[in-house]
């Protein structure tokens, strides 16, 4: 019995020191950190870019991986800037007026974007449209840019006019009334985009250079190729980011 008592004595003290022993480890073990995660990082989230216009911003005659829209957003990924696939809303042909009817009737993917570009107006010269008309349709249109751009002009690009009569399609036309009626329809794109604080990518020079450079005309003999738009997306490319900074 003595025996026995000693034991459960024994064992009682050795609980006593274990515990002990066990409160003055855990005292000295750190806690786990606790992981959180930042909802409000933008890592991750892919921009948007919205163009609007008319044959040129479509491709007409190229294939969609030579459009300059998405000539643009693959140079933007593969400089780590990350774009979704950009929206077009362009047709072969489209005036102001026409663009304007397709956008008050588009169900758009986004409600507002990154990037929106607006380049339209050779077929408002080509079907002898006054330049009064343009410039009221073209005003309307970049204010719905701006708009769609979270109301930010400094996110708005405006792309000149490119002037076709260097193509075969012009060869019979008068050139020189083409070449003219193209600069005097970019000095009102071009006012009315300084007038709304928007930027302006100026491109009818390049077009022109097709005159010497038959490699920059599309198949078709009017619209521009791969090689030409692949032009403009470089120096989208390079103003895109400065505008997202």
């Amino acid at each position: 019995m003595i025996f026995h008592l000693r034991n459960m004595i024994s064992s009682f003290l050795l609980m006593i020191f274990a515990g002990i022993f066990s409160l003055h480890s855990n005292a000295n073990v750190r806690p786990m950190p606790v992981q959180t995660i930042d909802t409000n990082s933008n890592q991750g989230i892919l921009k948007t870019y919205l163009a609007l216009g008319d044959s040129y911003t479509i491709g007409q005659s190229v294939s969609e991986s030579k459009r300059y829209p998405v000539q643009t957003v693959k140079l933007l990924n593969d400089s780590g800037i990350h774009f979704s696939d950009p929206e077009i809303i362009a047709t072969t042909g489209w005036t102001t007026a026409d663009l304007q009817n397709a956008i008050n009737n588009h169900r758009f993917t986004d409600s507002v974007y990154d990037i929106v570009t607006l380049l339209i107006g050779v077929n408002n010269q080509y079907q002898g449209k006054s330049q009064s008309e343009y410039k009221e349709q073209f005003t309307a249109l970049l204010q719905k840019s701006i708009q769609l751009a979270r109301g930010k002009a400094s996110h708005v690009i405006v792309i000149s006019i490119p002037d076709y009569s260097v193509t075969p399609f012009a060869s019979v036309s008068n050139k020189v009334l083409i070449a003219s009626q193209i600069d005097s329809f970019n000095a009102i794109n071009k006012q009315v985009s300084r007038d709304y604080g928007t930027n302006y990518l100026y491109i009818t020079d390049d077009s022109r250079k097709a005159a010497t450079d038959p490699a920059l005309i599309a198949s078709d003999g009017l619209h521009y190729s791969g090689k030409e738009y692949a032009i403009w997306a470089g120096k989208l490319a390079v103003q895109i980011p400065k505008i997202l900074q």
